[in-house]
């Protein structure tokens, strides 16, 4: 029988093993020189403007103070602009500008060297193979793309796609782990959750905040120890969990139509390989 948790429809979908593809790969990158830290945090911002720098150093796994330091020095290159979140008027939403295009562009050679070194466990016909496969997810796919290209533009691209599908509700695609999880452990402490999810604890609390806002999540007393909460899906909370499941799997469907059913096993399998290297 058929797990119909949203934990089990984020298991069965392609779009969880490649947002931890591109994790690994942003991991990678950011343990290399500044050149290739700058062309990660550019190349998400060309993609998709951050809320906040907490927010974009949570994304990327970035120390919040080399954070700041980092948007300072972008900042002040005219690579990014700093502008007030309306949402947030104590953050700022992150922007890159025409000039920080360029400057990602102009970064693409010492990408390439990186990238022939994290697929060196795949053959040259199977990095091949991955690319075409991770092609086929993208409208207009750069025809000299490399492998951490090809695996950032798709993450996307799935994330946008599973933003649609929650248009309407102030859910969005990175939402998808934490109401999982939720479902799976609510009522909880924030640091269960944390461990659950896999991330840090401001991490969690970030998270929570927005679903608190969104009223899809209340803060208890944990009876365990009353100076924490102890997180609990609210009815509406509750209601959103299938909304969310069928955007997984609707999400899911569409990357079957894209490559399917054979194209879609074997670049799972291309992909566990990488990730097990």
């Amino acid at each position: 029988m058929q797990d119909r948790t949203l934990a089990g429809a984020l298991r069965r979908s392609l779009g969880a093993l490649l947002r931890r593809t591109y994790a690994h790969f942003t991991a990678e990158a950011l343990g290399d020189d500044p050149r290739s830290r700058d062309f990660v945090v550019l190349d998400t911002l060309a993609d998709q403007d951050a809320d906040s720098q907490h927010e974009l150093a949570e994304r990327l796994g970035i120390n919040r103070t080399i954070m700041v330091r980092l948007i300072d020095r972008l900042q002040e290159a005219g690579y990014v602009t700093r502008t007030r979140n309306p949402a947030n008027r104590r953050s700022y939403v992150l922007s890159i500008t025409d000039e920080g295009r360029k400057a990602r562009d102009g970064m693409r050679e010492a990408v390439a060297e990186r990238d022939a070194r994290i697929t060196a466990s795949l053959t040259e016909t199977e990095r091949q193979r991955l690319n075409e496969l991770l092609s086929l997810l993208l409208p207009d796919p750069e025809p000299l793309g490399t492998t951490a290209y090809l695996v950032a533009q798709a993450h996307y691209r799935l994330r946008r796609m599973g933003d649609a599908r929650l248009a309407g509700t102030g859910l969005r695609t990175r939402h998808f782990g934490s109401m999982a999880a939720l479902e799976a452990l609510a009522p909880c402490s924030q640091q269960r959750l944390a461990q659950g999810m896999q991330v840090t604890e401001p991490a969690a609390a970030q998270i929570v905040d927005e679903l608190v806002r969104l009223g899809l999540v209340a803060r208890g007393q944990d009876p365990a120890d009353r100076r924490r909460y102890a997180l609990e899906l609210t009815p509406r909370g509750r209601e959103c969990l299938a909304v969310v499941r069928d955007a997984a799997e609707g999400l899911q469907a569409e990357v079957l139509s894209l490559l399917g059913d054979e194209g879609e096993r074997e670049l799972r399998a291309l992909l566990t390989e990488l990730l097990a290297a």
